[in-house]
């Protein structure tokens, strides 16, 4: 077991970090007990596939939530995770996981396999209001949150996450008979000058589609249901890890705080998302040390990326531009230029191929001229010579202006040249 010294040592030596990437792997390069609270929202086993819409700018996502081996296969894929997640966790450290109706069952089994049953501390029951009832059951209004322990030492805050007592408890104690004496009340004292404990079930509502936390994902979290968590079991200074980070709840949470923070996903966008988060809501990036790692960085890395983060990547983080918001049936618009990056509107198709061809080109005038674009772009790896011959016919009939966008162009950051044929120039940069 590593003494305290030595993990105030590793403390001293870990930056703020940002991981893009599968957490199973990433979790490798996280040092064994270095950290001191764990809370995920893992994918719930529910065979949804969720669209995401991020925010201002209509950054969509897709967000795989199907397991189509079954709770088996779910369950597999889950263990190997939460066990390395053990490994990184410190003796006194706190493991908080979200779950569902649809799994927690057997989420719970599996975590007293890894954690021992005797650690076990919590089933916390997260109540929230909603719309719509169904007809022939009561209605689904709660989450589930298990909180486990490693040792029997661990940290817990209890007066930082009191609640005020309720105006009729006050009363009850005040006029209670027997804590009246000598004309002094002694009822009133008996209530703990910080509140009341908080139970296991915590009614705290979902994010508000106006609120200002609000990033756009469908499952994000509120930020009082992570400072709860983050106050209890964990100091200022201590490092907090979130290994299924999405939309960077935990992240900023922490943060305002004063904890460090670790988070993880596999999410190119939602590292992105994160990055404007902090931003946004601290105002300043000033004073926050954290580094990034992961974000793909090379053309084989980019090829790798599932389609939509790959689409997302293209449109919103290199080109700035907006993202369909559909995730099918598009029209054959992945995203949308608005007078901003080149100052003008125009429609945008990505292709996570080589060699496109004409046959494209004329897919895309089409759905240009539906929208009666006059300027479009196409982002691939590579385009046929085909493909550069009929956009510089389109331009010559003065119908359509379609550049071609190399994506090693977007990459390494180089400017998007054309000659007058529309042919790339090689001998430019």
């Amino acid at each position: 077991m590593t003494n305290r010294k030595n993990c105030m040592e590793n403390l001293k030596e870990m930056k703020n970090k940002l991981i893009c990437g599968d957490n199973l792997e990433a979790l490798k390069t996280i040092k064994s007990e270095s950290v001191d609270l764990i809370y995920i929202d893992p994918p719930f086993f529910t065979h949804k596939q969720y669209e995401v819409v991020w925010g201002d700018e209509a950054e969509v996502r897709s967000y795989k939530d199907r397991w189509e081996g079954g709770i088996e296969h779910y369950i597999s894929w889950l263990k190997p995770r939460i066990q390395a997640m053990y490994e990184v966790l410190k003796p006194a450290g706190s493991f908080y996981i979200h779950c569902d109706w649809h799994a927690n069952a057997h989420i719970r089994i599996m975590l007293d396999e890894i954690f021992g049953r005797e650690y076990f501390r919590n089933e916390i029951i997260w109540c929230y209001r909603g719309a719509g009832y169904p007809k022939k059951d009561f209605g689904k209004r709660h989450d589930t949150i298990f909180r486990y322990s490693k040792t029997d030492d661990y940290i817990f805050n209890l007066d930082d996450v009191r609640e005020e007592y309720a105006e009729a408890t006050k009363e009850r104690f005040s006029h209670y008979i027997g804590n009246i004496r000598k004309g002094k009340n002694f009822g009133i004292q008996k209530l703990h000058p910080l509140g009341k404990q908080p139970d296991d079930w915590w009614q705290i509502q979902p994010v508000a589609p106006s609120a200002k936390e609000r990033v756009g994902y469908p499952t994000q979290k509120p930020e009082a249901l992570l400072e709860r968590i983050i106050k209890a079991s964990s100091n200022k200074n201590d490092v907090v890890a979130d290994f299924f980070c999405g939309c960077g709840t935990t992240i900023a949470v922490a943060q305002q705080l004063g904890r460090r923070w670790i988070g993880i996903d596999i999410s190119p966008t939602a590292i992105k998302v994160i990055q404007e988060r902090l931003k946004r809501w601290l105002v300043t990036i000033e004073g926050i040390n954290y580094i990034v790692v992961g974000m793909p960085t090379t053309i084989e890395e980019v090829k790798k990326l599932e389609p939509f983060e790959f689409q997302n990547w293209v449109v919103i983080d290199k080109m700035g531009a907006k993202a369909s918001r559909k995730k099918v049936g598009d029209m054959g618009l992945d995203g949308y230029l608005t007078r901003n990056l080149y100052h003008d509107e125009a429609g945008i198709q990505v292709k996570q191929s080589e060699g496109v061809g004409r046959n494209v080109i004329d897919n895309f005038e089409s759905a240009l001229k539906r929208k009666k674009y006059e300027k479009g772009y196409i982002v691939a790896f590579s385009f046929t010579k085909g493909a550069y011959e009929e956009v510089a016919r389109l331009k010559n009939k003065e119908e359509l202006e379609i550049k071609l966008i190399k994506v090693e162009d977007l990459l390494y950051k180089k400017k998007p040249v054309l000659r007058e044929d529309n042919s790339p120039d090689e001998n430019k940069k």
